[in-house]
């Protein structure tokens, strides 16, 4: 029985290109990244470019395409990345989430959030439970009644509340964001 659970995103499965978009929306509105990252992909043809190809385009291209100067370092930080560690090829199920986590955060921009959202939507790894995640802090505070002081506080009472979804904490969160949009 194939299990049903709401569309949130639209990553590619490919984890370069998935990267270089998440770089793209970050703390932006989902509306405003989309507007981005088309623009972005005009430079190249409405493809995602290659590692390659990114490297090569100029910064002010990139600014043109409305990316920060940091964005666009970013992710040319990832092409250079997925160049040097020969990434084109790689199984990505051959690794666990921790080794993905461990590998991806070498690049700098690259945080354990995107990392988490890499694994949940392009992977599709199904426990995977992004505390960093605002909307899935405040969904949880909300439908879970968690109070805290502190990040750490409210992390680790997420993660107990979290425990009864294990091992499939990723389809939890898809509900949670989708709440936050019935709020």
């Amino acid at each position: 029985m194939k299990r049903i659970t709401p569309k949130i995103s639209s990553f590619s499965g490919d984890l370069y290109a998935d990267l270089c978009r998440s770089i793209i929306s970050q703390q932006i509105s989902t509306k405003v990244a989309k507007v981005f990252y088309s623009r972005f992909l005009d430079l190249y043809n409405g493809i995602p470019p290659t590692p390659e190809q990114l490297l090569q385009t100029e910064f002010d291209d990139l600014r043109a395409a409305s990316l920060s100067k940091q964005k666009g370092t970013y992710m040319q930080n990832i092409a250079s990345f997925w160049i040097e560690h020969k990434l084109h090829n790689q199984d990505w199920n051959e690794l666990s989430d921790q080794e993905i986590l461990d590998l991806l955060t070498q690049i700098k921009g690259v945080g354990e959030w995107t990392v988490q959202m890499i694994l949940m939507f392009s992977l599709e790894r199904e426990d995977i439970l992004p505390v960093g995640d605002l909307v899935i802090q405040q969904s949880m505070v909300k439908h879970y009644g968690i109070k805290a002081e502190k990040k750490k506080e409210l992390y680790a009472k997420m993660y107990v509340a979290a425990e009864p979804w294990i091992p499939y904490r990723t389809i939890a969160c898809r509900y949670l964001w989708r709440a936050k949009d019935l709020d």
